[in-house]
Parts: structure tokens; C-alpha cells; sequence
């Protein structure tokens, strides 16, 4: 197969997809976006035209069933996450899906099921996975010259949406997917899982809901919230404890931040940069890491377009040398056993108690 042929793509969703995803993908050599769809025609109509995408519609379906498209990106909200990439899946496409994966486990399960049986490149987006200090804290912890891990946690607080005045939208929807747990839980917890290497055990998890009401873009009528914007978990990995702890709501300089305890030593990820402690100097020092090149036009610089610009082109790679799998990639199954800690966390808050997760899959 021929590493010059054009790998043409098509888009679900004009939100993240608009910002970051579409400038990313028009940047690499030999990839184009020959199809958008968005629910709003004026949306996705000014998107298309915006991006110099030739092909726009309302109806996903027709994304999935163009002969061209070779890669499906499914970037709507969570609410259609399953329906899309099983037809896709089903016509033979690639995937890479946004996360969080699904609406629940169950849903999770289905798409990664139909991803196994198909035998395609079916890929969730968590981009942060490529971030070069993750990269390197991994090498490091899985080098093992820090020692057993003691703990780990994850931190991310914004007030994006301290604000009562910002309007309701699908992120305020529980039902739709909407909420802090699976737009930023869900990177919190595949980060977990993905540097220490294990699955959690038992999770405890606390949500809140700070804003009970957002006024309606449209009518400025008050509509009730009934997703999260902020979220505290626990989460035992056998004799480790780790922590996550998110808002939307704290003011201050914004934090996202990635910390490992070990016997020897500790890490630290700070946005795109990495720390390194060793036991008794109580300071950190800064771990030296290659140049970033300089982002594409049209790119926001920060974490999620600068992962998302290494994911995509490892999974450009991949396609036209014709394998199903980008290492480090998360999987589908890495999404359905993401979901089962959200679900998990969600159940131990109802419940006011730690939920222990089955094992084996």
C-alpha cells in the first residue's frame, strides 16, 4: 500500500470537531475531510464552508454511507456515541470516538463488541495519551527506578462554568451525556489507568451540582441542570489509593495536573510539562523534554489540540499501512472499561458508599 495515498475523513459534530479536529486533520500531508454533519443546518453549513469542507449534511447516516469516507470521527454529544459507531463499524469504517464513550457501560460494551468483531481501527479520542510529558512519566514509572507507586492523582479545575448566566446546553443534560464527570472524568480516569498500568478495584465517588438552573439560549427561560460540574473520586488499585478531584466552578488560575508517588521519588505533568521529586530534596525539577514544534494555523495552543494533533497523525499512519491498532492508542475497550468506573462512580454517589467493580471482562 502506497504511504502517499490521500486518507479522506468524515466528520460528526461542528464543536470540538470545528475548533481543533478539522484544523488538525486539514494540516497533515495527504488527508482531507470530505463530509460534516451537524443537527443545525446553519451550523454546520457556515462550518463547511469556514473549513473548506465540500460535503455537508444534517444526517449523520449520510457521513457513514459515503463510499469515500474511509474514517468516521464521532464528535456529537455522548447520547449518539453508540448508534453512530456501530454504523459505522457495521459499513466497514474506521472510528475514533470522543469520549466519554457512551451513556453507560452497557452501551460501552456494545461498541467495543462490534470494534473486535469487525476487526477495523476503532480508536477513542483521548489525545492526551501523546502529550510528551505523559509520554515520559509512563517510561518512567514503568522503568521502575522510582519504586513501588504509594499514590496518584489527578487534578483539573477551571470556572468555565462558575457563572450562572451561561446559557444551558447539551453539557447540562445528564441525558444526553452532559456533565464534568465524563467530559474531563473520563480523561481523569484512562490517565490513571494508562500510567499505572492496572485496573481499579473499588471507586468512591461524590458529584455536585452547583448551578441548579441556566437560562435557554433561545428564550432566556431558566431550564434545570441536571448534569455535574464537579466531581470528586477515590479509587483503589490494589494497595494504592488514587484521588481525581474536578470543578468547573473554582476561580483562580486553572489547574490540570497528573501527580505519581512513588518509594524513590514522584512526578508531576503540569499542562505539557513534567516534574520530577526525589525523596528528601523536597523540591521539584524540571524534566527536559524535545521541542515542541510550532502548531498549524488554526490550532488553539494547548493540551487537547496538540495531543489530538499526535493521535491523529498516528491513526493517519495506521490506515494507509492498514492496521487496526495505533499503539498507546486508547481502544474501545479501554472506553467500555473507562465507563465502567464513571458508571461506578455514579452509583457510589447515589449510594453514598465505595462500589466495588467486577472483574474480567
Amino acid at each position: 500500500m502506497s504511504t502517499a495515498r490521500t486518507v479522506r475523513m468524515g466528520v460528526i459534530g461542528a464543536g470540538f470537531a470545528r475548533t481543533t479536529q478539522i484544523p488538525a486533520l486539514r494540516a497533515l500531508p495527504g488527508v482531507e475531510v470530505v463530509s460534516l454533519a451537524s443537527a443545525r443546518r446553519e451550523k454546520v453549513e457556515e462550518a463547511g464552508r469556514q473549513l473548506g469542507v465540500p460535503h455537508v449534511t444534517t444526517d449523520w447516516r449520510e457521513v457513514v454511507a459515503r463510499p469515500e469516507v474511509e474514517c468516521v470521527f464521532v464528535s456529537t454529544p455522548p447520547a449518539l456515541h453508540r448508534d453512530i459507531t456501530l454504523a459505522a463499524l457495521e459499513a466497514g469504517k474506521a472510528v475514533l470516538c470522543e469520549k466519554p464513550t457512551a451513556l453507560d457501560a452497557r452501551e460501552a460494551e456494545a461498541m467495543w463488541r462490534a470494534a473486535r468483531e469487525r476487526r477495523v481501527l476503532s480508536l477513542l479520542d483521548h489525545e492526551l495519551r501523546f502529550l510528551p510529558a505523559r509520554r515520559r512519566m509512563r517510561e518512567l514509572l514503568r522503568s521502575g527506578e522510582l519504586g513501588a507507586v504509594r499514590g496518584a492523582r489527578v487534578d483539573y479545575r477551571n470556572d468555565n462554568r462558575a457563572s450562572p448566566e451561561r446559557p444551558w446546553d447539551w453539557w447540562s443534560d445528564a441525558a444526553r451525556g452532559g456533565g464534568l464527570l465524563g467530559a474531563i472524568g473520563s480523561h481523569a480516569v484512562d490517565t490513571l489507568r494508562f500510567m499505572l498500568g492496572s485496573e481499579p478495584d473499588e471507586v468512591l465517588g461524590e458529584l455536585a451540582t452547583h448551578t441548579p438552573e441556566r437560562p435557554d439560549a433561545r428564550t432566556g427561560q431558566p431550564r434545570p441542570v441536571t448534569s455535574d460540574d464537579e466531581a470528586r473520586l477515590l479509587l483503589r488499585f490494589g494497595a494504592t489509593t488514587a484521588a481525581i478531584e474536578l470543578s468547573m466552578v473554582s476561580p483562580g488560575k486553572p489547574v490540570h495536573g497528573v501527580e505519581v508517588s512513588c518509594e524513590r521519588g514522584g512526578l508531576r505533568v503540569e499542562g505539557r510539562e513534567l516534574w520530577r521529586s526525589t525523596v528528601g530534596t523536597r523540591a521539584w525539577e524540571r524534566v527536559a523534554l524535545p521541542e515542541e514544534p510550532p502548531l498549524p494555523p488554526g490550532l488553539p495552543d494547548n493540551e487537547w489540540a496538540r495531543g489530538f494533533l499526535l493521535l491523529a497523525e498516528a491513526l493517519t499512519r495506521a490506515l494507509r499501512e492498514g492496521r487496526a491498532s495505533v499503539e498507546d492508542a486508547a481502544t474501545l475497550e479501554d472506553g467500555w472499561l473507562n465507563q465502567r468506573v464513571l458508571d461506578a462512580a455514579r452509583r457510589s454517589h447515589a449510594e453514598r458508599r465505595w462500589v466495588r467493580l467486577a472483574s474480567g471482562t
